[in-house]
């Protein structure tokens, strides 16, 4: 088995999950993929990864449902969720992002477009914890 960490790419955008799945490679992380919230559970369930890169508009069960389940799960709460988002009007100050009145309790957020020099700092930061 492999040292390096194992990160969990979700993206229903195939050209953003291989972008930022080079990047994590580059830097010496194991990659795996999904391009939903269902793909993102079989991953989950599959490899246990060490953090999971979410994005929040998907088909199929969104990143805000799929980031409250992977906490509520006793199994793998201590996975850290990082969601991508679009919408940045109204990004949080803290590590908790509402959506539909709900709070998400994802660890940390980056917006879209993608900084991924910035994405990086928030992967080792959320890996060190």
């Amino acid at each position: 088995m492999s040292d390096k960490q194992l990160i969990l790419v979700v993206d229903d955008d195939p050209d953003l999950v291989d972008m930022i799945s080079t990047k994590l490679e580059a830097n010496n992380y194991r990659i795996a993929k999904a391009y939903d919230g269902l793909q993102a559970w079989e991953q989950i369930r599959q490899e246990k990864p060490a953090l999971v890169i979410l994005d929040v508009m998907m088909p199929k069960k969104d990143g805000y449902v799929t980031c409250i389940e992977i906490k509520n799960d006793p199994n793998y709460k201590d996975i850290a969720v990082v969601l991508l988002t679009a919408v940045v009007d109204n990004l949080p100050t803290t590590s908790y992002t509402h959506h539909e009145g709900r709070t998400t309790p994802a660890d940390d957020f980056i917006p879209k477009p993608i900084d991924l020099d910035k994405l990086m700092d928030i992967v080792r930061e959320n890996l060190m914890r």
